[in-house]
């Protein structure tokens, strides 16, 4: 069996010394940043560890750029927001044990939002795996498993010679659609045992590309192209995949209606004549998607909060396209399309014949003024004016990251994201104390724009020890704080469920003074100055904080 070699790259007489007699002092620690540099990884995130100090040793002797957190969760969610931002691979650096374990809710919802974080954690030395009891600092009997449900995919390392081709396999992984999650463990002492390897080159780890299949797309198009009443439904799989153009352009080759999910915010025009926006929450939306006899369903599975609590029941054709193939048809009976949701919108747009439907824009403005009057008719203008006094403030091409909070609750259904790609949320696994930390992230990512994060005061204690992050790498962003004195959502569903709350009210500090001690610049506001506060902050370099003491309500739920 013959290979053929002549396009492999030749080294220079220079470059085979320099493998031949590799530079003193390198440990299994320096083969992971190399293998990190070679695949293309510029910043890293993380925070040490006894176990972990060979890969952090490492870093000094590499161009990394490393952004430490305070929390290994807080920094899981930094590097879910950098995936995202970028969509390139954040590498996240982590100690055995607990270290390990406090990344577990960053990386459920890394997984659920599809962010490509690659978790690299120590592990107890060598001698010590396999599950037997040797009483070892952070000793878990098996600390893969308390990943494997989480993560997309888990690589073990138990020698220095694995670690490149392991970090290679598990990037690959991570930026094959979909997008996610993939842990690496390699042993103290494999990381901290001194080596002659050469040093780690360029590495290939090309994701493989997800193709629809031929046959379906001509199925697709055909139900599309003769349809009366098509509507769209796009989600966070249009903005991953950088789709929103080739949407656009489909919507308007066909006249369908599109509604975007909360996952999904900026894939479609807010102002556009066939945007249905983001009501999905609503009843007037739920039965205008119902009504459809062909339903395109892009990059969403349709789960709890994108079909209105499991309520929506599609009467017509469903066509889903999904990278996640635990997603195709989990939910609805449907024509399953796996693929990645640009490329199958692609062949979508070059197969579809063109379909003009004068009524679909009234039809749309129809829907959206129900669900004006519906929310009118709650006299919410507190929680409006708030909101748009946000949009107000925020630059278009600064992206936001918001907390589980009633606020953001209101901002997936009624804020216009206006670019894609620019508003980001903790509704994939719903965990608190999301906001801040991931706009660390983004901000690391970009440093040119400045970012938000909006969180309340429950989810902002989650969070507060890294301010002291914020400051230390004068990132530019600002952090918005809604103070109502507890969990504010909890207590709404708390009170509608029991009549009473348990456990919903909470002592809080004065978070202007608590920034302040920081370093960090604060205000306190109120929904009349919130605007030029915000706007304020966001313009100045370096991290702000903005504190409104409001008590939100949520507008009426319509699954019930």
């Amino acid at each position: 069996m013959s290979h053929d070699h002549d396009d492999r790259p030749q080294l220079t007489a220079a470059q085979a010394a320099a493998v031949l007699n590799p530079p003193p002092g390198r440990n299994g620690g320096d083969l992971v940043v190399e293998s990190l540099q070679g695949l293309g990884a510029t910043t890293v995130f993380g925070l040490p560890g006894q176990h972990a100090l060979g890969m952090f040793d490492a870093l000094r002797r590499s161009s990394l750029r490393y952004v430490g957190l305070r929390v290994e969760n807080n920094a899981g969610f930094a590097a879910d927001a950098y995936g995202r931002i970028t969509g390139e691979v954040a590498p996240l650096l982590l100690s055995t044990g607990p270290g390990a374990l406090t990344s577990l809710a960053a990386l459920q919802e890394a997984a659920a939002a599809s962010a490509p974080v690659l978790a690299i954690s120590s592990q107890i030395p060598t001698a010590g795996l396999g599950g037997g009891r040797h009483g070892y600092l952070h000793e878990l009997r098996d600390q893969q498993a308390s990943v494997r449900d989480i993560v997309k995919s888990v690589h073990t390392v138990r020698s220095a010679s694995q670690i490149p081709s392991a970090i290679a396999a598990a990037w690959e992984s991570a930026l094959t659609a979909p997008h996610g999650p993939v842990w690496v463990e390699i042993p103290q002492d494999v990381l901290l045992a001194e080596t002659a390897l050469p040093v780690v080159s360029a590495m290939d780890a090309t994701p493989r590309e997800l193709y629809p299949r031929p046959e379906l797309t001509i199925a697709a198009a055909h139900l599309l192209s003769n349809a009366e009443r098509p509507v769209i439904i796009a989600g966070g799989g249009v903005v991953r995949s950088d789709a929103s153009g080739k949407l656009r352009a489909l919507a308007e080759k066909i006249d369908a209606p599109v509604v975007t999910t909360f996952g999904g915010k900026g894939a479609f025009p807010w102002e556009h004549p066939l945007s249905l926006r983001s009501w999905l929450e609503d009843r007037h939306t739920t039965d205008f998607l119902e009504d459809a006899d062909v339903l395109l369903v892009v990059g969403s599975g349709l789960g709890e909060l994108s079909s209105n609590y499991h309520t929506f029941r599609p009467r017509g054709r469903v066509i889903q396209i999904e990278a996640d193939a635990g997603k195709l048809e989990s939910n609805h009976p449907a024509l399953g399309i796996h693929s990645d949701a640009r490329e199958a919108l692609a062949d979508l747009l070059e197969a579809v014949e063109r379909r003009e439907d004068a009524g679909a824009a009234e039809r749309v403005r129809t829907v959206l003024e129900k669900v004006r009057v519906r929310i009118e008719a709650q006299e919410l203008t507190l929680e409006q004016q708030v909101l748009a006094a946000v949009r107000e403030a925020l630059p278009d091409a600064a992206p936001s990251f918001w907390d589980m909070t009633i606020l953001a609750y209101w901002a997936w259904s009624a804020f216009d994201a206006r670019r894609p790609n620019t508003m980001h949320s903790a509704q994939g696994a719903g965990g608190l104390g999301y906001g801040f930390p991931a706009a660390i992230g983004a901000a690391a990512a970009d440093p040119t724009k400045p970012v938000l994060a909006v969180s309340g005061d429950g989810g902002a204690m989650y969070s507060i020890a890294e301010l002291a992050t914020a400051r230390q790498y004068d990132l530019p962003l600002t952090w918005l704080i809604v103070d109502d004195g507890g969990y504010g959502i909890l207590r709404e569903y708390m009170t509608g469920a029991f009549g009473e709350t348990t456990g919903t009210e909470l002592a809080r500090p004065d978070f202007v003074a608590l920034a302040e001690s920081f370093g960090v610049p604060a205000v306190r506001t109120s929904p009349e100055s919130l605007a030029a506060d915000l706007g304020k902050a966001l313009a100045a370099p370096g991290p702000s904080v903005v504190v409104l003491p409001a008590l939100l309500r949520m507008f009426e739920p319509t699954h019930l």
